[in-house]
């Protein structure tokens, strides 16, 4: 058990030294080795839809330029490229003032009412 500790010991002053030799030699801080700010994201999934069991229609958005892409066929698809990123559409369309009328209008039970009363 000793010899363990003494192993672990000089393992993590190995890892200690070999972060303070890289730091010294490269002129950056020890904390800029893990703490460096995250690069800005330049690609995402949109939107994806299945069309059978092997392909996808995918929407890839690059620099604000979207890109749809047909994939698992036996080749890979570009359909349409240089799409300008939109905005979200609203998940309901109503039109100006009016309230979106539910789809099912019947009063909600409380609870322990059974289906018939």
């Amino acid at each position: 058990m000793t010899w363990f500790l003494i192993f672990l010991l000089l393992l993590v002053g190995v890892a200690a030294g070999g972060l303070a030799w890289f730091s010294y030699s490269t002129g950056t801080p020890v904390t800029s080795i893990f703490f460096r700010p995250r690069p800005e994201r330049r690609l995402e999934v949109v939107e994806q839809a299945s069309l059978d069991s092997r392909r996808k229609l995918v929407i890839v958005r690059r620099d604000n330029v979207e890109h749809l892409i047909m994939t698992g066929g036996p080749v890979d698809v570009v359909i349409e490229t240089g799409i300008g990123a939109t905005a979200p559409r609203p998940r309901l369309a109503t039109s100006e003032g009016a309230e979106a009328t539910p789809v099912y209008t019947r009063p909600a039970r409380g609870l322990g009412q059974a289906a018939g009363e």
